[in-house]
């Protein structure tokens, strides 16, 4: 099925990680250009934007300059800007329950996570201000809507994107472009390269896949193909403020008793 994104830009942010580099040559398979989104993979964006013939670009994203530099060198690499997949985030590995969680903490998993992507929004919607079109790709998680112990700050940082800043963005938009949409993606268990030794362990996958119909860890393709979907405006053009879950059916209880 055409995608209508062929001769498209898209630029990708932490495009060079597990799902982001998935994301870069799932739009690049469409025929779209593409800007890979750096902040300190150098080697790994440059190289994924050669395999793709598009750019790598560098910016802190908890960084308002870097931000509002990013935006419009994406634009003159590629020639045209039409879609945001916001995909940078930062996980942090240490369990931590709230009465331990450092206030340092709370502020630096906000920042990387839910700042990086309101200043990444707010760059791409001047743009489509001066446009008149654009699709924005929010990358949510599934602990933004069950919650994940020990992650409360996290949990909290994906919730609000897909929740609140989502449906304020969607009801924002017409205001600049009548036609340009926000939706989301929340994935849920994904083998990317920082979770995969742990999903060796057939206990542990036993247990993280129990509130799960489709008993099995999702693959990045599996998200970079609903973000092209929803990014598409041949495919999903009157669809926005959706926040779609791609984890195999993943709910807030227990399915499998095994």
């Amino acid at each position: 099925m055409d995608t209508g994104l062929s001769g498209h830009g898209v630029l990708v942010t932490g495009g060079a990680g597990g799902i982001g580099s998935a994301v870069v040559r799932a739009f690049a398979a469409e025929g779209a250009r593409v800007a890979v989104h750096f902040h300190q993979s150098h080697d790994e964006a440059h190289a994924l934007a050669r395999e793709v013939g598009g750019a790598a670009l560098q910016a802190d994203l908890t960084v308002e300059a870097d931000v509002d530099r990013l935006v419009p060198d994406a634009f003159n690499a590629l020639g045209r800007l039409d879609v945001l997949v916001a995909n940078a985030g930062a996980y942090p590995a240490p369990d931590a329950p709230v009465w331990e969680m450092s206030l340092e903490r709370w502020h630096r998993t906000l920042a990387e996570n839910l700042d990086s992507t309101f200043l990444s929004c707010r760059a791409f919607l001047r743009h489509v201000k001066e446009t008149g079109h654009g699709s924005i790709v929010l990358v949510g998680s599934t602990a933004g809507l069950f919650g994940e112990a020990l992650h409360s700050d996290y949990a909290a940082a994906k919730g609000a994107l897909t929740t609140g800043f989502l449906r304020s963005l969607k009801n924002e938009l017409h205001r600049i472009a009548p036609r340009a949409r926000v939706n989301a993606v929340c994935p849920g268990w994904t083998e990317v390269p920082r979770n995969r030794q742990r999903l060796t362990d057939p206990a542990f996958l036993g247990r993280v896949t129990r509130t799960m119909a489709l008993r099995k860890v999702g693959q990045p393709e599996d998200v970079a193909r609903m973000i092209v979907v929803l990014a598409s405006d041949r495919l999903s053009g009157h669809v926005t403020g959706e926040a779609i879950t791609v984890a195999g059916g993943m709910e807030g209880r227990v399915i499998h008793e095994d």
